[in-house]
């Protein structure tokens, strides 16, 4: 069952002026693995790379319902990409499944996030919450 979806939006202007100023907000955004990959791209991809994480990060967030640097850090959510290039979104904070997409043209870049809960995580809760609301009618008795 779907948790919840998120979505951000960047300007690549944005991330270009990061990206020309070094690798600082790369490595505070990337996990050691997106470094990894990051520091084998051209300073296009690299543009486009950067600012898709940092998308994807945010648009978790959101997903999440609490915002970068409340209950997610950068490092609570990371994308790698396959050989064919798909993103492949991961979280050490989510268990369920993660769907991503990111797009960008020369303006903006896009993220989508959409949460998937663990299979049979809302009937454990429904069960739970039914047997501490009988609980709680037989105290009151």
């Amino acid at each position: 069952m779907i948790k919840n979806i998120g979505v951000d939006q960047i300007e690549v202007d944005r991330i270009a002026k990061v990206v020309d100023r070094g690798d600082g907000f790369a490595r505070k955004v990337l996990t050691d693995r997106e470094f990894a990959q990051y520091q084998d791209l051209t300073h296009k991809r690299k543009i486009e790379y950067l600012g898709g994480r940092f998308a994807i990060k945010e648009a978790f967030s959101k997903a999440w319902g609490s915002g970068i640097g409340q209950a997610v850090s950068f490092e609570d959510v990371e994308t790698l990409r396959t050989e064919s290039g798909a993103p492949v979104t991961t979280s050490r904070i989510f268990t369920g499944r993660i769907f991503s997409s990111i797009a960008h043209d020369d303006h903006e870049i896009v993220a989508v996030v959409v949460l998937e809960e663990p299979a049979g995580w809302r009937r454990a809760i429904g069960k739970l919450s039914h047997l501490l609301s009988g609980r709680k009618n037989d105290h009151s008795s």
